[in-house]
């Protein structure tokens, strides 16, 4: 039933009027590199789901991204005739209570937290219109990925929160006989086609989400809170502490703590990596490892790109890794090194703490470049591997990456 009073036929237009949901990108895309070169902010993994994937979920309809020129053929952006637009700053992790104050939003109405931008309506297909109607303040909690360190930093609460999403109301498949199981088995759930033997898994310090047709190899030692995405795969005797998120079709091996890997990217052998970040397409050979803190216990510094200079990330901070990078056997990593995109780092000793991306080499050799064909070659090479195909969309942001290095020279 409708309240008391007179409603506006412009109030009964709005809400007949289809809303076209788009993640935006801010300016503060770049303090994301290596990770938004080639995805926007809201295809980043941290939880079970990318940031997208949680918006969808809660809101129960697609949503697009307003990105960069030069990712939109990858991440289109959806226009609707006749549609009301709510845009909604890509770099926010949604719960309940903000979807149901976004979805509530009327045309004109912009939501802020603390004076950055939550969400706003506009009206037309002019996303870039000013809106001079009503500026409301959120009183509510805001997780938001503004540094690339967040990501490991809020990814126990967002695992949590995708674990709750995405087990309400559903039933885990069974956790099969000759596995050990320490804590509540409310907080196990099992999708359909996971196969897992003779593991221990913890749910005592967290949630276990295990995606359709995961393989746990024997021996496997888990804690949560932890999402062990669709089709990964751990090898036998792997250590995972929480909060970590293994994506896709990741191959994952050795000791890993508090460790976000995209998706379709391999750690697959014995090696430790701490508070790291992985994008897609990676691979770390056997005995690699990075180091999340530094000796004397200071504060870790790392290089940010855009702003050319080193940026305080706390105590703890290892790895932070850009889509279709690999490093060779033996690599080690010191605390907050940042290898950009399509790099091929190898050598006999530490690599220096940031590398830009198509950097061909370890330390002797690390000014030498990949060659833009080979880097190419290579790229489709590693996604055959997982079989999927390099697609003209990915050769175009691959090649306007490398046409930015070319242009610093």
């Amino acid at each position: 039933m409708y309240p008391t009073g007179i409603l506006s036929v412009g109030f009964f237009i709005f809400i007949l009027m289809e809303r076209n949901y788009i993640l935006i990108d801010t300016p503060g895309r770049d303090l994301l590199f290596p990770f938004t070169y080639t995805r926007p902010i809201a295809a980043c993994r941290v939880g079970i789901l990318t940031v997208q994937q949680k918006w969808e979920h809660r809101l129960k309809t697609p949503v697009s991204h307003f990105t960069a020129d030069y990712l939109q053929q990858k991440f289109p952006l959806k226009k609707v005739e006749n549609a009301v637009n709510i845009l909604i700053n890509g770099h926010i992790l949604p719960d309940d209570p903000l979807i149901s104050k976004v979805q509530s939003l009327a045309i004109g109405e912009e939501l802020y937290k603390d004076n950055n931008l939550i969400a706003k309506v506009v009206e037309g297909n002019d996303l870039k219109a000013p809106v001079h109607r009503k500026r409301t303040n959120y009183k509510g909690e805001i997780l938001s990925i503004d540094l690339p360190w967040h990501i490991t930093a809020l990814n126990d609460k967002a695992i949590r929160q995708d674990f709750d999403l995405l087990t309400r109301g559903r039933t885990s498949h069974p956790l099969p006989p000759g596995n050990q199981l320490i804590g509540d088995p409310a907080q196990l759930f099992i999708e359909e086609g996971a196969s897992i033997e003779h593991c221990c898994l913890n749910t005592s310090t967290g949630p276990i989400y295990i995606g359709h047709n995961a393989l746990l190899m024997e021996g496997s030692l888990v804690r949560g809170p932890l999402a062990i995405a669709d089709d990964a795969v751990l090898k036998m005797g792997t250590k995972i502490y929480g909060a970590t998120t293994i994506g896709p079709a990741c191959i994952v091996g050795g000791e890993i703590k508090n460790v976000v890997l995209f998706g379709y990217s391999n750690k697959a052998h014995d090696g430790y990596l701490g508070d790291a970040v992985i994008g897609e397409w990676c691979n770390l050979g056997a005995n690699t490892s990075g180091s999340n803190m530094k000796n004397n216990g200071s504060t870790v510094k790392v290089w940010m790109e855009a702003k050319n200079e080193a940026w305080p990330a706390g105590q703890k901070c290892g790895l932070l890794m850009g889509d279709y990078s690999r490093a060779g056997i033996h690599t080690m990593f010191n605390t907050g090194t940042v290898v950009s995109v399509s790099c091929n780092v190898f050598g006999g000793s530490f690599p220096p703490k940031f590398l830009p991306a198509f950097t061909w080499g370890g330390t002797g050799n690390v000014n030498e470049r990949y060659r833009l064909e080979e880097a190419l070659r290579d790229a489709a090479t590693w996604m055959s591997f997982k079989g999927k195909a390099i697609s003209s969309a990915d050769i175009l942001i691959l090649k306007h990456i490398y046409n930015l290095g070319d242009s610093e020279k």
